[in-house]
């Protein structure tokens, strides 16, 4: 087979990826280039002639045909950028999505001690807890996964990006933690009904479904987390949970039964309600 020239093979993959009905065709084929070229997207507009080699015009179409087949860009490239953090990720846990930053950002601005301790619940990849960390190297950070291989996931991470404020142990919620009181607990844990139709679309069909879904409409590991939290917490210790978009009421009612105080809800770059705090 002939050399295409990158813009030919960007302008056939684009071309490939919008009739197997992908919402970015163009993004889809730029990262897929990009991570087979090792370059960055400038690249692509100051070189579009150039002919891409065979054994990379190869690889790329492996690549094409397992996306245009529905699996994640992260899952074909092995990481996801996630609040400036390159992160691995793999099948074993979530994909980090940019609404989860929102997560991150509302515990930024929390009226916490400059020396606080945080638990993550549910690490997935350590998203949530390195991105914290990387912001606030005084905090002391425990993050806990149930699954062995996103512990290990996670701890790849974190030695990747050398933070070292992170503790990252297997546990089950609370299961393993040790008698001591956080200044903040925060997760993004499952919770899409298992009833859901999008569980039959796009990135999450790849995804482990024990880390997206839970049972109580999606409410069951909320009303764990909130229902177990308290004796974890220092006097004016802070839960805050990821939601679905319509799970704030139910969030907020959950808190109130279990006598939280300053309840609250913040909504994601949509305009979604996202996420859902409240103080001991």
């Amino acid at each position: 087979m002939s050399l295409l020239s990158i813009a030919a093979t960007l302008q056939r993959a684009i071309a490939e990826l919008r009739s197997a009905g992908s919402e970015s065709p163009e993004l889809d084929a730029q990262v897929l280039l990009r991570h087979v070229l090792q370059c960055d997207r400038s690249y692509f507009f100051t070189w579009p002639e150039r002919d891409v080699p065979a054994a990379e015009a190869a690889q790329f179409r492996a690549l094409l045909a397992q996306r245009v087949q529905g699996l994640p860009i992260a899952h074909l490239i092995g990481t996801r950028e996630f609040w400036s953090l390159s992160l691995l990720v793999n099948n074993s846990t979530l994909i980090p999505r940019p609404d989860t930053e929102i997560l991150v950002e509302r515990a930024l601005q929390l009226n916490l001690p400059a020396q606080a301790r945080v638990l993550e619940l549910g690490t997935g990849t350590g998203a949530i807890a390195l991105a914290l960390a990387s912001e606030r190297p005084d905090w002391q950070i425990t993050a806990v996964d149930c699954v062995a291989e996103a512990v290990a996931l996670a701890r790849k991470n974190q030695q990747q990006l050398n933070i070292p404020n992170v503790a990252i142990l297997q546990s089950d919620w609370f299961s393993e933690v040790s008698a001591q009181q956080f200044d903040l607990v925060i997760s993004n844990p499952p919770y899409i009904d298992p009833q859901d139709p999008h569980l039959q679309q796009g990135d999450v069909r790849f995804e482990p479904r024990s880390a997206l879904v839970a049972d109580n409409r999606g409410l069951a590991d909320i009303e764990h987390i909130i229902a177990h939290a308290k004796p974890y917490l220092t006097a004016n210790g802070w839960v805050l949970l990821e939601h679905g978009s319509e799970q704030a009421a139910a969030a907020q009612r959950i808190f109130e039964k279990h006598r939280y105080n300053e309840i609250h809800t913040v909504q994601d770059y949509a305009n979604l309600n996202r996420v859902t705090g409240a103080k001991a």
